[in-house]
């Protein structure tokens, strides 16, 4: 099954996506099979196929089922089922979604797959931290159903040490420029609690100030926070804010119709804008460039989060 991309969805603010739903089911304890739906952006999709002959890994973890050859690229297969913890039993996952995202390409072990849903992200709920695990970062209701987003970022992450968002080390915040930034306030707005807490966490081991955002409706609020307070203090909207850092797919309304949002307004409109996300392939950057952001990272690209942070805020540094 061959995936046709929908390209207007990530060249401009419609706030909508398409997902691929797929079920991963699992057994009861009388063995009654429950059907699990769960979804993924089509942007991160490259196709589906049956699964081949698999070449098992050696020294791996028992999820990582082993490498398939896809047109002369080796690629690891993870089993969902695996890594969702589920009772399988004689289940047998025969189809594989092969990812492509953060300059890396994975595929993942599924039942089966059904269809693409279009739909608004302002449809996509943020999951409740108390039923859902940090694995989900949406929720889509449909009639008869709930389909589950999983944050493929995290869990490839974990499993394939190549492509980890990994914190920076103590040696490499050592390494960036002897800034004062305790002035310097940065937004970051991303679904992700593993993405985030990362992002974040390496921005404040620099020194820098941060506010987080789950989604861009919640970094929108911030903003005409910020804007009415600057109003209020007679003072300048950057002198309260001076960098966002957005992911492009979160719930609600997602990085690009944030960007295009705050570039429509009056204060806002002077904000920078790094655009960090696992879709910033080069003909994405030359689109989301267009809509106003400054920069476009790869989440792989953490080491120089740091580094164009500074960039964007360095005419308030006394050097």
């Amino acid at each position: 099954m061959s995936i046709k991309q929908t390209n207007i969805l990530l060249e401009s603010d419609t706030n909508e996506l398409e997902i691929v739903e797929f079920r991963v089911d699992e057994l009861d304890a009388h063995g009654t099979v429950i059907p699990c739906h769960y979804g993924v952006n089509v942007a991160k999709v490259r196709e589906i196929i049956r699964l081949p002959e698999v070449t098992k890994a050696l020294n791996t973890s028992d999820a990582v089922e082993g490498m398939i050859k896809l047109r002369e690229k080796v690629i690891p297969i993870l089993n969902l089922s695996k890594i969702l913890n589920k009772t399988t039993g004689h289940l047998q996952a025969d189809r594989v979604i092969v990812l492509e995202f953060n300059n890396l390409m994975v595929g993942v072990l599924v039942h089966s797959v059904s269809r693409i849903y279009r739909i608004s992200w302002k449809n996509v709920e943020a999951p409740a931290s108390a039923l859902y695990s940090d694995q989900i970062t949406g929720l889509v209701k449909m009639e008869d159903r709930i389909i589950l987003v999983l944050d493929f970022e995290k869990i490839v992450a974990e499993f394939c040490s190549t492509s980890a968002l990994k914190p920076l080390s103590p040696e490499q915040l050592m390494d960036s420029p002897a800034h004062d930034r305790s002035t310097k306030t940065i937004l970051v707005a991303d679904d992700s609690p593993f993405i985030r807490h990362t992002m974040c966490s390496a921005l404040r081991g620099a020194g820098y100030k941060v506010i987080e955002a789950v989604n861009g409706a919640e970094a929108w609020e911030k903003i005409q926070e910020i804007t009415q307070l600057s109003a209020s203090e007679n003072v300048s909207f950057r002198s309260k804010i001076q960098l966002l850092i957005t992911d492009v797919e979160m719930p609600q309304m997602d990085g690009l119709h944030l960007t295009s949002t705050i570039r429509k307004e009056k204060k806002p409109q002077e904000l920078p804008i790094i655009i960090f996300s696992s879709l910033a392939s080069e003909d994405n950057i030359r689109k989301w460039e267009s809509l106003g952001a400054q920069q476009i990272l790869t989440k792989p690209d953490l080491p120089n989060l740091v580094k164009y942070a500074d960039e964007y805020t360095i005419d308030a540094y006394t050097v």
